[in-house]
């Protein structure tokens, strides 16, 4: 325990004794109004250098961080992966997969062919083709809509 005190007493000293290194104390008294224009735009152009090296160290962290992502998702996938075995086809009849769905409720064998309808082909109506022109002739006039109208009913 005393051991840590220590090293967190020891770690608390390096970081002032370093901040005194980097961080000199500002003497602003007896300063005219120049010296304080000057000395604020020096610390302007440090805060701008302080601002630039971390926007780069911030941005190696970033890409270390996904380029540690990356190869510890490849770690996975090779540690993982395992072959699947290819899947045969396996014929069941209808009376064994009924069972294997509902169990043992299924004791007769279903017909399915036996339920289904039977559908009729209808023969398709052919149309004998005509001259079109004679049909536009006798459809003109209230004739031909007399006529369209009584073949509709």
């Amino acid at each position: 325990m005393t051991m840590l005190e220590n090293e967190k007493q020891f770690r608390k000293d390096e970081r002032e004794r370093i901040l005194e290194e980097r961080v000199p104390s500002l003497v602003m008294s007896g300063l005219t109004l120049q010296d304080l224009q000057n000395l604020c735009k020096e610390l302007h152009q440090k805060i701008d250098v302080v601002d630039e090296e971390r926007y780069d160290v911030n941005s190696k962290v970033t890409k270390n961080d996904v380029e540690i992502q990356d190869l510890s998702q490849k770690i996975f996938e090779l540690k993982g992966k395992m072959k699947r075995p290819n899947l045969r086809r396996v014929r069941v009849s209808a009376d064994a997969m009924l069972g294997a769905l509902l169990g043992c409720k299924v004791k007769e064998s279903v017909d399915f062919k036996a339920n289904l309808k039977t559908v009729k082909k209808e023969e398709e109506k052919k149309e004998e083709v005509t001259d079109w022109r004679k049909n536009v002739e006798s459809m003109s006039g209230m004739e031909g809509r007399k006529k369209l109208f009584d073949a509709g009913q």
